[in-house]
């Protein structure tokens, strides 16, 4: 591979006190990875009161994620930190709750139904090409701020059928606003307080997002009125899915939870794989120009004709995973990859660990997209987690991904701009910190 390796997250080879370890990951959750978790199956240890696990070993990740996915829960802390703001929604609630809902929601998300969207997600492509063309050889573009205009036009378009539901720096303001006072550990989630003692900042953070949740209510409101569109969206679909067991359906309060949840957490991901993929391939002229020429050479979007676009993305989320941590509360007596697990303990998923694993990935820390001509073994890879609780929208993110970067790929070429490199940092999701500065020019 050429030149230097990819911005990395600095991982301590020490282990922290409660203190330290708090301060550290209201910082960057990153960094609470030990080192050693690059190279281990499994990590064990305490901070203060509470026990840990990390776990890295494939097989140990799969009874987390499915043959005992009942057993591991979301941990409290999770649950504390999205709960103001997409409250019961299929992504937190769990047992029953969770099932019907995700059931109900499933034929929204079928391939029949995503084709036909890539209609919007080209529009949108082409908007922020008229943005950035004005930049070309005069400053720098913070690609990281165009992709979050980007993806939010996508994804409020989609779910309401129009991009005028919601405004897109409201929304990047409110969201910013919410993780600063919701989503940062707080000291209670690091030595395991029960989550229904209330986290100082918290309480009040869903008053962040209320402009977002009032566009919700509003537009549900006026679909209630109007009726189903011709083409429909997110909306419709989600407002009509049925559990096909008992015919249950959303309610409001269930159906602007969910609508909130794709809109938040779909815009957010995709946003921040795209800015990751365009510095990585601003830093890797000949894989950038590879990519280029398939861009150029084809007339559609498909995940089937970009192969090569396709693996620059997986390669980007096995590098940079939105999701780089993933939490549980054991409920019962288990062992994991040979260590002990009792009730109550948190068992980690350092999935940004997982996917530099140096047992796992060959060259672990270089940015290869033809790694992903085979695909990794299962349990090795989650920037969609895995099991019965995949997101529901991963095909959707993958196709917008390609959408807008063989767009982008066809119309400029990116370059770096001299001693700007963004830091990984993870709050909530695995974000550029300070931004991707890039130069543009046209090809």
């Amino acid at each position: 591979m050429q030149m230097n390796q990819p911005a990395a997250a600095h991982l301590p080879t020490r282990p922290m006190g409660v203190i330290e370890s708090y301060r550290v990951a209201r910082r960057n959750v990153l960094e609470i990875i030990p080192e050693a978790a690059l190279h281990e199956p499994v990590i064990a240890g305490k901070t203060g009161p509470q026990r840990w696990l990390m776990v890295m070993e494939p097989e140990a990740i799969r009874r987390i994620l499915l043959e005992a996915v009942t057993a591991y829960p979301k941990s409290e802390a999770t649950k504390s930190i999205l709960r103001p703001a997409i409250g019961n929604s299929m992504f937190i609630a769990e047992g029953e709750t969770w099932r019907w809902q995700r059931r109900a929601a499933a034929p929204a998300f079928a391939a029949r139904h995503l084709d036909p969207l890539r209609a919007v997600m080209q529009a949108a492509a082409d908007a922020t090409c008229s943005r950035i063309a004005p930049s070309v050889g005069n400053r720098a573009v913070n690609v990281h701020s165009e992709m979050v205009q980007t993806t939010l036009e996508i994804i409020a378009d989609v779910t309401f059928g129009t991009a005028d539901v919601v405004d897109p720096d409201g929304v990047v303001q409110s969201m910013d606003t919410y993780i600063d006072q919701a989503a940062r550990i707080s000291l209670l989630d690091v030595i395991g307080v029960p989550g229904w003692v209330p986290r100082p900042g918290r309480s009040g953070a869903a008053s962040a997002l209320s402009e977002m949740q009032a566009a919700a209510d509003a537009a549900i409101a006026r679909r209630a009125k109007e009726g189903p569109r011709a083409v429909p969206d997110l909306l419709d679909l989600m407002k009509g899915a049925q559990e096909t067991n008992t015919g249950r359906q959303l309610n409001r309060e269930e159906l602007r939870e969910n609508l909130l949840t794709f809109i938040a957490a779909g815009h957010e991901t995709t946003a921040v794989t795209l800015a990751w993929a365009l510095y990585l391939l601003a830093n890797h002229p000949e894989t950038q120009d590879r990519a280029a020429a398939e861009a150029l050479a084809t007339n559609t979007a498909s995940l089937e004709d970009n192969t090569y676009l396709t693996r620059v993305i997986e390669e980007t989320l096995r590098l940079y995973p939105p999701g780089g941590l993933l939490s549980r509360t054991a409920l019962e007596d288990d062992e994991l990859a040979g260590a002990k697990v009792r009730p109550g303990d948190t068992v980690m998923i350092p999935v940004y660990a997982l996917h530099r694993h140096r047992r796992i990935w060959h060259d672990a820390d270089a940015f290869d997209p033809d790694r992903f001509e085979t695909r990794p073994r299962r349990y090795t890879y989650l920037p969609f987690s895995d099991g019965p609780r995949i997101c529901i929208g991963a095909r959707f993110a993958m196709q917008e991904a390609v959408v807008v970067l063989r767009t982008l790929l066809r119309r400029f070429r990116f370059e770096p701009v001299r001693g700007v490199h963004p830091r990984p940092v993870m709050i909530l999701s695995l974000r550029p910190e300070g931004g991707v500065w890039l130069n543009a020019t046209r090809r």
